[in-house]
């Protein structure tokens, strides 16, 4: 792990975090799960939600792809994405969806401020988020 020059974990807890938490709603691969571990690390991201059946760690293909991810970056599982929002709200977060649909904003079109808090949700890699 030196050669990738990460922050341990206790120089992770400590650092300034990007304001910005990852929604994963019902995720079917855990190896999902872990890039985006491992992709919240790099940029210092303040959170990642975990909503419904996706898998949160400790889990095997987690901690494949986090490459230590699940030990720095701050998670919480939620049992539906309504509590989560509503946590989300309750701390000042401007939410956002993924979604590749007719009518969808471009992501470069939309402005945040630097230190705007945000929380982005993906949904299920088929079906999309919540029905």
């Amino acid at each position: 792990m030196d050669e990738l020059g990460r922050k341990s974990v206790d120089e992770f807890k400590n650092s300034h975090k990007t304001p910005v938490i990852i929604v994963l709603e019902n995720i079917r691969s855990a190896y999902n799960v872990g890039s985006v571990f491992r992709t919240s690390d790099a940029f210092l991201v303040e959170a990642i939600y975990i909503i419904g059946y996706s898998a949160k760690p400790p889990h095997k293909e987690i901690k494949k792809t986090a490459l230590g991810a699940e030990e720095t970056v701050d998670w919480k599982h939620f049992d539906s994405s309504v509590e989560a929002i509503e946590e989300l709200r309750t701390k000042g977060f401007n939410i956002y969806a993924a979604e590749q649909a007719e009518g969808s904003y471009k992501l470069n079109a939309i402005h945040i401020e630097p230190e705007e808090k945000i929380a982005v949700i993906f949904g299920n890699e088929v079906t999309g988020g919540e029905q």
